[in-house]
């Protein structure tokens, strides 16, 4: 292959220019600062620590919204910075909005099941939202894992949910099309639980998160190249990798029931699911529903989430589709545009 050298020359000496810019920048960037939306705590239990974010106007919903993140990543994501908070445009909205923070399991917490997360933890948070605003029902906003979770719990506590939400949410784990789907059907879960001697670290899941687009080390690379002698896009880009950063690890009971019970077995389609000492029946699951997914969404791609619709007892049910990734549907400018007036919207005829 013939290179041409002065082509050559010009663009490591632009590459060689980006990189002074940045250690420049860099040096004068004292804090990366995510999740800035001013919020109070108003209960905690364990590691767990409920928000409610503070509002200088008085709410215009009736009713007050919980968000259930999931267990893996952290909630910061859906208020990584001002311009690309979707926690901040649910305010702006006039929604009264609380949120679960999961806290940083360790080695003592390594037995929590998904019934203490689902029975307990948000049954609890649950209910103080619902003595705090003196209602019998609360709206439920989900993501991901927690979107699944909170499915569970909706049909579990159907008389204390008045409408439920879910963004980008694994539900049928029988089908293939995303490569994480078809990993764990022949993993062996229970070795590598106890290879971790009961809780799994957060840093083990983002390098298999990695690998299911090994590609994309090379152009976050490329990223940070051009985003160097830009002190707000750089700021931007460690942000993001902030949040990558302090994924927290993983109850192992619960994990082993997440991925034996769900992604191999896929009980909870199945109605085989039980979780406590109750099985879960979709068809009990009768509030309001609307379920959003991702159409370029690598993690949980639609044909896991389109089919939640098919199996709950709702008759007010709908399915939004976002022309984005998982990531997209939260911190993307057509999130920001599109899909936090869609929902805040769909609520307010609810409410």
């Amino acid at each position: 292959m013939h290179l041409n050298q002065a082509n050559l020359l010009h663009e490591l000496s632009d590459n060689t220019s980006k990189i002074l810019k940045g250690f420049e920048n860099l040096s004068e960037i004292k804090e990366v600062d995510i999740a800035s939306t001013p919020k109070d705590v108003v209960y905690k239990e364990d590691k767990l620590t409920l928000y409610r974010y503070t509002r200088t106007t008085k709410s215009s919903y009736k009713t007050p919204v919980l968000i259930v993140y999931a267990l893996v990543n952290t909630y910061q994501m859906l208020d990584l910075q001002p311009d690309r908070s979707y926690i901040k445009n649910l305010l702006d909205a006039g929604l009264d909005v609380y949120l679960i923070d999961w806290g940083k399991p360790t080695k003592m917490d390594k037995y929590l099941s998904m019934d203490d997360y689902i029975n307990g933890y948000i049954d609890n948070c649950v209910d103080f939202v619902r003595t705090e605003n003196k209602v019998d029902k609360i709206n439920i906003l989900s993501i991901c894992q927690g979107g699944t979770f909170s499915v569970i719990y909706s049909a579990l506590h159907p008389e204390k949910i008045k409408n439920l939400v879910t963004h980008v949410t694994p539900i049928d784990f029988e089908q293939n099309d995303g490569l994480l789907f078809r990993w764990s059907k022949d993993m062996d879960f229970k070795s590598l639980v106890d290879g971790f001697d009961g809780l799994i670290p957060g840093s083990f899941l983002n390098d298999g998160f990695d690998m299911l687009k090994p590609m994309m080390k090379v152009h976050k690379s490329t990223g940070l190249l051009n985003a160097m002698e830009d002190k707000t896009k750089l700021l931007n880009f460690l942000r993001m990798e902030k949040w990558i950063a302090e994924s927290p690890d993983q109850a192992g009971t619960c994990f082993l029931q997440f991925m034996e019970d769900l992604y191999q077995q896929n009980k909870l389609i199945k109605g085989e699911l039980v979780v406590g000492d109750k099985k879960v029946d979709l068809k009990n699951l009768t509030m309001p529903l609307m379920n959003i997914y991702a159409v370029h969404d690598h993690l949980v791609p639609p044909s896991s989430t389109i089919p939640l619709n098919d199996y709950v007892g709702s008759k007010d049910k709908s399915i939004y589709k976002f022309e984005g990734g998982h990531i997209g549907v939260f911190v993307g400018g057509k999130s920001q545009k599109e899909l936090s007036p869609a929902v805040t919207a769909w609520l307010k005829e609810r409410d």
